[in-house]
């Protein structure tokens, strides 16, 4: 999907996606051999959350916290990748 189609999807303009990119608020997307910039459905979620929260009045940085929190895996998924302090302890 090029920028023009993730445009009218999320309601954003060309300008804000690039934006957004630039600032690292969206995953960079996969570039052709030309160079044009190829989007998928994360991209769309992405946007669509970012243009949401822009317009309930969150800052960039509001922003950045909530799209990495967006893409974190679960708090379960967190606890099976990560041994538990009192296992580390030998407890």
């Amino acid at each position: 999907m090029n920028i023009s189609d993730v445009a009218k999807k999320t309601g954003l303009t060309s300008k804000a996606i690039r934006f957004y990119e630039e600032k690292g608020l969206v995953t960079p997307p996969l570039r052709s051999e030309n160079g044009y910039r190829s989007y998928n459905q994360q991209h769309l979620d992405e946007l669509t959350l970012l243009r949401q929260a822009r317009q309930v009045g969150f800052n960039l940085e509001e922003c950045r916290e909530l799209i990495f929190l967006f893409n974190d895996p679960s708090p379960a998924q967190r606890r099976r990748e990560t041994p538990d302090a009192g296992e580390s302890r030998g407890n």
